[in-house]
């Protein structure tokens, strides 16, 4: 049924562009009641499903460090692995605007069914479906934006930190095949993808300039998977290092040309951005949703805590937080479908959706008192998943500084 909604809301595509404009241009604004039918039919139906499948089992997941097998299959069922991948490639053929919506109401549901529904989306289809040559789409992107496959990306290196520019996996091409060495670390879905796009130095001496980028399927001779990590939160999602002692795969899996792999991953993690604004929206919602429903029924001096100043202040901050953060990712998604340079609104929808789930499930941990830090409530593992949103795809640091830069260019 949710196929059907997202590919009803693909011919609703042209109205929601316009509506997008008016957004990225400060002509108007989106809510919830303003939204094109089709963008809230699948929002409907995208909740549906979080609220059926995923929330009754979230809490579970975590704390077995259970991959969602059954629920990310049916996420590919109802369209949601290639949001706005076309259909010519494999994928749903929505906007960003869409890929926002259902990213926030899947991450409301299960934060670590949100990031394994991002990575796959933003940072693997993605790319390949802007760079790849048409055997690349048809071997490497279709069985991936249907959902029948799980992809991964991998940028970062044990050293270098937010220095994606630092990459020390190599990759030298020896007659028909590139071969890779080197360690990729923090690696989301390693152990449950099927392909992973990695970034290596194919000539050192043009430092980030010689960087390129290339598909890697992970049953390739050569590639081994380190352990799972142990983590605070986003336990249902897979994190580990990628090996590659030797690795070769076909000249043909060259993602665009030499030298462009920082340029790749660069423009990658600008659209992601706007991915994981959305799962930090979905925490921050749930947490706001914990808060509301607990104060209502919890009474004290007689009645229900929700009435109690204390209470209200931190609920109304929430919702301000929430509605604010919500429509800066929704400014930055409207610009990308715009075509315009979204840039700085990416990393300021990443910014702020990521510090107000961190708000947010603070504040519902203090609302609920006691019972927030069991985990017999769902606060606690809100808490900690929110964590998470301001280090991955850029630390809130990294995106301060992104932000910075693009005001002072403007400036110029």
């Amino acid at each position: 049924m949710l196929r059907t909604a997202a590919a009803a809301a693909a011919r609703g595509a042209k109205t929601s562009r316009s509506v997008g404009c008016r957004v990225a241009g400060g002509r108007g604004f989106l809510t919830w009641n303003s939204l094109p039918e089709e963008h809230t039919m699948l929002r409907d139906m995208c909740r549906s499903f979080a609220d059926n499948e995923l929330a009754p089992n979230a809490g579970e997941w975590d704390k077995n460090h259970a991959f969602p097998k059954d629920q990310v299959a049916q996420l590919g069922e109802l369209g949601l692995m290639g949001v706005a991948i076309s259909e010519e490639d494999g994928g749903t053929g929505l906007d960003y605007l869409a890929y926002a919506i259902a990213m926030e109401e899947i991450s409301r549901g299960c934060a670590s069914t949100g990031v394994i529904m991002s990575v796959n989306n933003s940072l693997y289809c993605a790319p390949i479906e802007k760079f790849g040559s048409p055997e690349q789409k048809d071997e490497h992107l279709k069985p991936f934006a249907s959902g029948a496959s799980l992809g991964c990306f991998a940028l970062s290196e044990p050293g270098n930190g937010s220095d994606a520019g630092a990459a020390r996996t190599t990759a030298r091409l020896e007659g028909d095949q590139w071969v890779l060495d080197g360690t990729k670390a923090w690696i989301t879905n390693a152990h449950d993808a099927q392909s992973s796009i990695v970034f290596a130095t194919t000539d050192s001496s043009k430092k980030h300039k010689g960087i390129s980028a290339f598909i890697v399927p992970l049953e390739t001779p050569g590639m081994s998977l380190g352990k799972k990590e142990d983590k605070l939160g986003i336990r249902a999602s897979s994190t580990a290092n990628l090996i590659m002692e030797g690795c070769r795969v076909p000249k043909a899996n060259l993602l665009g040309e030499e030298g462009m792999g920082f340029k790749i991953a660069m423009g990658t993690l600008d659209a992601g951005r706007i991915g994981i604004a959305g799962q930090a929206l979905g925490i921050a919602a749930a947490s706001l949703d914990c808060a509301v429903k607990y104060s209502m029924e919890r009474k004290s001096f007689g009645q229900p805590i929700c009435g109690l100043y204390a209470i209200q202040s931190k609920i109304s901050e929430m919702s301000m937080k929430l509605d604010a953060a919500r429509l800066l990712t929704w400014k930055a998604a409207a610009a990308r479908d715009a075509g315009e340079n979204y840039t700085k609104e990416a990393a300021m929808a990443k910014l702020f959706a990521s510090e107000t789930a961190t708000f947010c499930s603070h504040a519902a941990i203090q609302v609920l008192g006691g019972m927030g830090y069991v985990s017999e409530m769902p606060a606690e593992r809100h808490y900690r998943d929110a964590r998470i949103t301001e280090i991955y795809e850029g630390t809130s640091e990294i995106q301060h500084m992104v932000i910075a830069g693009s005001v002072v260019k403007e400036y110029n």
